[in-house]
């Protein structure tokens, strides 16, 4: 493992935006990421991990620190009664690990599909979409303790995963690093698909009883037509795909936006709390921010508003500055504050 000097990190995001790492390693396994930790450790330096990039926003004057960039690599399948466990390691591309389990019949995973990032990354936000997210299939996460130094064993409950959430990510940030994550996927069909744009591609295709596949290829197809996907010919594709989480609200409060446009029809989800989650992209467009939004060098994609895309020229502070200016109008017309889903280094 070699450590290099002021390594560009802008191409290694999808934003595409940001300066440089002061220090910065590839590490292609557990000893090099130990390796690495153990380096930053004896000089006193900030350390940051970089998977694939894809939900990272980096200052203009770059991260005064090491960078890891984790590139373990590897995929297996132990079979189980009614299923597998899959065990995929941090630096593999999420996208192929979720084809990898369709392919096979296995179920669970294939809501997730097109997202991009890697392994690693899944279990820190709790990845989610179209009504999966990981916690429903992680089993457990094995993770080097930044401040000892060792690898451990952490079950789903140890992880303590909620919305975008986990123990990784609002517990104890920054302290591990994920090294590998395993599944426990069930070996059947899909279970019934409720996301209208997920139904409307669906019956498009007249596929009443779809299967693992139809339903990832159903997801993929809605997730270009948002440009959601990674595609470097998109003017689109410069972004860390949703921008904004979406806020859970109050019932209470869900009512009272409703009575602020009694002739729009609010996107809600019932939460088993009681409370509702809330589309961030409608609230967003019913704010006066529209898709294709220019300010800059940078705007909302013209395919989904909750995407902030950097055209050229673009720095992070641009970027930074719009995501605040939409934050700002949104807390005025409906008194909701959107929470960012990126990190941001540097800042």
């Amino acid at each position: 493992m070699e450590i290099s000097d002021h390594e560009p990190l802008a191409p290694r995001t999808t934003l595409g935006v940001g300066g440089k790492a002061r220090y910065f390693a590839l590490a292609r396994s557990e000893s090099d990421v130990i390796q690495a930790l153990g380096w930053a450790k004896a000089r006193e330096v900030p350390v940051r991990v970089l998977g694939g990039g894809s939900n990272l926003v980096v200052a203009d004057q770059g991260f005064d620190g090491l960078v890891v960039g984790v590139e373990l690599r590897g995929v297996s399948f132990s079979p189980t009664t009614g299923g597998a466990l899959l065990t995929a390691r941090a630096g593999e591309p999420w996208d192929d690990v979720v084809e990898s389990a369709v392919r096979r019949g296995l179920a669970g995973l294939e809501g997730l599909s097109g997202i991009p990032g890697s392994v690693g990354a899944t279990p820190i936000q709790n990845v989610g979409a179209y009504g999966q997210e990981v916690a429903e299939t992680i089993d457990s996460v094995r993770a080097v303790d930044r401040a000892t130094l060792e690898p451990l064993e952490l079950d789903a409950k140890a992880c303590r995963f909620s919305y975008r959430d986990s123990f990784f990510k609002s517990e104890a940030p920054e302290r591990f690093v994920v090294i590998e994550v395993r599944f426990a996927l069930p070996q059947r069909p899909p279970g019934v698909v409720r996301y209208p744009d997920l139904q409307r591609e669906l019956s498009r295709q007249h596929l009443t009883q779809p299967s693992l596949a139809d339903v990832r290829a159903a997801v993929l197809a809605v997730r270009a037509e948002k440009s959601m996907l990674l595609d470097p010919s998109d003017p689109n594709g410069r972004s860390c795909g949703s921008f904004f989480l979406n806020p859970v609200v109050s019932s209470a409060d869900a009512e009272r936006i409703e009575r602020l446009l009694p002739d729009a029809s609010l996107p809600k989800y019932p939460q088993p709390d009681g409370r509702m989650k809330l589309a961030a992209g409608w609230l967003i467009e019913h704010s006066g921010f529209h898709k294709g939004l220019r300010d800059g060098h940078v705007g909302l994609s013209t395919k989904h508003a909750l995407a902030i895309v950097a055209h050229g020229g673009a720095t992070a502070s641009e970027v930074r500055r719009f995501a605040q200016k939409i934050q700002a109008g949104v807390e005025a017309r409906f008194g909701v504050a959107l929470a960012p889903e990126p990190n941001f280094w540097g800042f």
